[in-house]
């Protein structure tokens, strides 16, 4: 946070929101207070005004962002949490024992969900992946500090053989977005995000597959597996998870426009 020493005088805050404004800022007002907040001197916020003015997420000016509560720092370059997808950390969350759990954070990014999950309690071993080595550091960053592990690799080949079969929970919000539609995604995704975060495959499902396809080898039994998608991929994610072998149900918040898929692995006795 910045030094509470610093402050914006109406005049320059006043024309700060004008600024963002005339670039299409829609919440030009709030983006200004933030900046104000984190800020330590007028050429800085200045600095970050430019920035933002020309198209930068506010998320990678500022160098965090909320998510489920938490300050989650960000790196440029790095995938940006989506509100959304606080949907698919709740519902996570109903699986946690109260005893132990090992909870596996797939295509990671930042950390966020991993983070949001493990705040559940002390009962929780996470391990994230993601195959990024910008977003291995950042989510190191996050993660570090409440006892993470962060691997670097492609999907479960970063794991060590030693969690198969131990995994009581698995998260995964993989790239989704079909190639053709990334060119239909708001400027400042196409523009700053990486396009291997955003990016799914020819119908968008091409990391739902892979990541179903090898969930039951890394559950316990009984464990879930839980993956973001579209309203509109829900029915074709919810079949791959059963050609996989799991049991699968789709959820939806309307509210957060929100779709998870969840698979549970069976139990044999």
């Amino acid at each position: 946070m910045g030094d509470t020493d610093f402050q914006l005088d109406s005049e320059t805050e006043a024309g700060i929101v004008d600024r963002l404004r005339s670039e299409g800022c829609v919440f030009a007002e709030e983006e200004t207070r933030l900046l104000a907040v984190e800020a330590r001197s007028l050429e800085e916020i200045r600095g970050w005004v430019e920035l933002r003015a020309s198209g930068m997420p506010l998320e990678y000016v500022l160098g965090f962002t909320h998510f489920c509560g938490l300050r989650i720092e960000l790196e440029r370059g790095v995938f940006i949490p989506r509100p959304r997808t606080e949907f698919l950390v709740r519902q996570a969350k109903t699986f946690i024992r109260p005893d132990y759990n090992t909870v596996l954070d797939l295509c990671c990014g930042s950390g966020a969900v991993g983070a949001a999950i493990a705040g559940c309690g002390e009962s929780i071993s996470l391990h994230a992946v993601d195959i990024d080595p910008v977003a291995v550091h950042c989510a190191s960053r996050n993660l570090s500090k409440i006892g993470g592990r962060v691997c670097q690799g492609d999907l479960y080949k970063a794991l060590p053989v030693s969690l198969k079969g131990q995994v009581n929970i698995i998260v995964a919000n993989a790239p989704y977005v079909p190639t053709e539609s990334i060119q239909l995604l708001p400027r400042e995704a196409r523009l700053y995000e990486p396009e291997r975060a955003l990016d799914g495959g020819a119908d968008g499902l091409d990391l739902h597959r892979r990541i179903a396809e090898k969930a039951a080898d890394w559950l316990v039994s009984g464990g879930h597996l839980l993956m973001e998608a579209s309203e509109a991929q829900g029915a074709k994610t919810l079949d791959i998870f059963v050609e996989a072998g799991l049991r699968a149900k789709v959820v939806r918040d309307e509210n957060l426009d929100a779709t998870v898929v969840i698979g549970i692995k069976p139990s044999y006795k």
